[in-house]
C-alpha cells in the first residue's frame, strides 16, 4: 500500500470532532469546579484530560468506531463508545493516585467523565446525521458503472457506513438505451466531463465480466478515482475480507473462522484440556490397558489411519475394542451397515467387538487415548468426527468441507444422538453447522453436553 493511503478508511473528521467536544467539556467543567484559576491545578487536570483522550481515541480506533466502512448501528456504536469511555476512565482513575492530589482533582474528574461521556455520545450521533444528510454537497461526485439491480445490495450496505458520496447516477456496460442511466461506459470520458465526476465505482461480476482496464486507464489519465466492487462469489456460507500484499489487493473468501486470536485460545484449551484429561483418567486408562491385554490377543492401543484437517492423515489412538482381524472382516459385514450409505460404517452387536470392548465402548472409555492426539495437535477436544481414508475416498466435494477443521474427540454428532443418526448427510450438516457457527464458547457448550451424554450413556454401542 502506498504510504499516502495509510489511514484511508479512518474518519479523521470524527476524531477531530471528538477532540473539540471533549476539550469544550474539559474547559466548561474546570471553570465550574474551580472557583479560582490555578496554573498548577490546571496543568494537572489538563494532563489527565490529554491521557484520557489519547486512550479513548486509540481504543475507539481499535474498535473500528472511526472506520468509515463500519456499519453504523446505534446500539453497537453506543456499546463501543461506552466501552472505550469506561476503559479510559478506569485508567485515569488509577493515575489520579500518582499525578494528582486533593479533593478538587477528584471532583473535577468525576464531573468531567459524566459531562464528557454525554457530550461525546451525543456528538457522535449528531455528526453521523450531519455527515450523511447535510454534507452531501461536500462529498465526491460519484457514478456507478453496472446494472442498477447489481448495486441494490451494495447501496444498502453503503447507507449503513460513514462513507460519504454525492451520487450522480449509473453508467451502463451494455449498449441498450435507458433513461435511468447517464449513458454507456464507452462514453465515459464525455460523462465525466458533463457531470463533473470525481470518482466511479465499477461493479465487476463473475457473469457480466467485462474488460475495464482501458476505462480505469482513462480515469487515471483524467485524475478520476476508481473503486472496483468485486462480486465474483455469492454464497450464504462464505465470508470474505480485503487485504493487500505490496501493491496487489487480495480478496479472501473462506468458510472457516480465520480469527488467529480464537485459534490460539482454542489450541491453549486443547493443550490444557488434554493434560487434565490424561491426568484425571490415567487410573481408568491403566485398568483398561490391563483388561484389554489379559482378555484378548493383540496390542493394547489400536492405531488407525484417519483423515484430519483438509486431508492430513494421522494415526488416531484408541483402546483396542475389537479382535485383531476386525479390518479384514469389515467387508463381509458391510451388508449389515446401519448407515444409509457406505460413507460411514456403524453396526449394533458388531461380532468383531470383544467382551471388554463392548463395555469400554458403551462407556466411551475406548476414546480416552485420543487425549494424546489432542496434545500433539492432530485432533482437538471439539471438532468433527475423524473419517477413515476409505470413507474419504468416496466423498463428494460438499462432503470435504466437514474436514476443513481439526477433528475432535467430541462434536455435534456425538451430542445429537450418535447411533440414532443413520443419514450421513445429516452428520455432514451437523459438522458444517459447527464449522459455520464455531466459537470458543460453543466448544465449552459442546463439552458440557458431552458430559451429559456420557452420564446418560446414550447413543453409544
Amino acid at each position: 500500500m502506498n504510504k499516502s493511503n495509510i489511514g484511508a478508511s479512518t474518519n479523521f473528521i470524527q476524531i477531530i470532532v471528538d477532540i473539540v467536544v471533549s476539550l469544550i467539556a474539559f474547559v466548561t467543567v474546570y471553570f465550574l469546579v474551580h472557583e479560582d484559576f490555578y496554573t498548577e491545578q490546571l496543568s494537572r487536570c489538563f494532563v489527565l484530560y490529554v491521557v484520557f483522550m489519547f486512550i479513548y481515541i486509540l481504543d475507539n480506533k481499535d474498535r473500528r468506531v472511526y472506520n468509515i466502512t463500519t456499519f453504523f448501528y446505534m446500539d453497537r456504536i453506543f456499546k463501543q463508545v461506552t466501552k472505550s469511555f469506561v476503559l479510559s476512565s478506569i485508567i485515569i482513575a488509577s493515575l489520579l493516585y500518582y499525578v494528582a492530589d486533593g479533593e478538587f482533582d477528584k471532583v473535577f474528574f468525576s464531573v468531567f467523565i459524566v459531562v464528557a461521556y454525554i457530550m461525546l455520545l451525543v456528538s457522535t450521533f449528531i455528526f453521523r446525521y450531519i455527515s450523511k444528510i447535510k454534507m452531501v454537497d461536500f462529498y465526491p461526485r460519484t457514478a456507478y458503472v453496472g446494472e442498477i439491480r447489481q448495486f441494490e445490495k451494495f447501496n444498502y450496505f453503503m447507507k449503513k457506513t460513514n462513507i460519504g458520496i454525492n451520487f450522480v447516477g449509473y453508467i451502463r456496460v451494455d449498449t441498450r438505451a435507458n433513461d435511468n442511466y447517464l449513458g454507456n461506459v464507452r462514453e465515459l470520458e464525455k460523462i465525466i466531463k458533463e457531470h463533473s465526476i470525481d470518482q466511479i465505482y465499477i461493479m465487476q461480476t463473475k457473469r457480466g465480466k467485462t474488460d475495464m482496464q482501458k476505462y480505469i486507464d482513462l480515469c487515471m489519465e483524467m485524475g478520476v478515482t476508481v473503486r472496483m466492487v468485486m462480486d465474483f462469489y455469492k454464497d450464504g456460507v462464505a465470508k470474505s475480507y480485503m487485504s493487500s500484499v505490496g501493491t496487489y489487493p487480495i480478496v479472501t473468501f473462506h468458510t472457516v473462522s480465520l480469527n488467529n486470536t480464537e485459534k490460539v485460545v482454542k489450541r491453549v484449551v486443547d493443550i490444557v484440556g488434554s493434560i487434565v484429561g490424561i491426568v484425571l483418567f490415567s487410573p481408568v486408562m491403566i485398568v483398561t490397558a490391563v483388561l484389554v491385554k489379559c482378555t484378548s490377543k493383540g496390542p493394547i492401543i489400536f492405531k488407525q489411519r484417519r483423515v484430519g484437517m483438509n486431508g492430513r492423515v494421522f494415526n488416531m489412538y484408541k483402546f483396542r475394542s475389537m479382535y485383531v482381524d476386525a479390518e479384514e472382516r469389515k467387508k463381509e459385514l458391510m451388508q449389515n451397515n446401519e448407515m444409509e450409505s457406505d460413507l460411514m460404517f456403524k453396526m449394533k452387536d458388531d461380532p468383531r467387538v470383544t467382551k471388554v470392548g463392548k463395555v469400554i465402548r458403551k462407556l466411551s472409555i475406548d476414546e480416552l487415548p485420543q487425549f494424546f492426539n489432542v496434545f500433539i495437535g492432530d485432533m482437538s477436544l471439539v471438532g468433527t468426527r475423524p473419517p477413515t481414508e476409505e470413507e474419504v475416498s468416496k466423498y463428494s466435494s460438499h462432503h470435504w468441507r466437514r474436514i476443513s477443521i481439526k477433528p475432535g474427540i467430541t462434536g455435534m454428532w456425538q451430542i445429537s444422538g450418535r447411533s440414532a443418526i443413520t443419514n450421513f448427510d445429516q452428520i455432514v450438516d451437523l459438522d458444517t453447522k459447527y464449522i459455520d457457527e464455531w466459537s470458543v464458547a460453543m466448544d465449552f457448550k459442546v463439552m458440557a453436553k458431552t458430559v451429559g451424554v456420557l452420564v446418560r450413556r446414550s447413543g453409544a454401542y
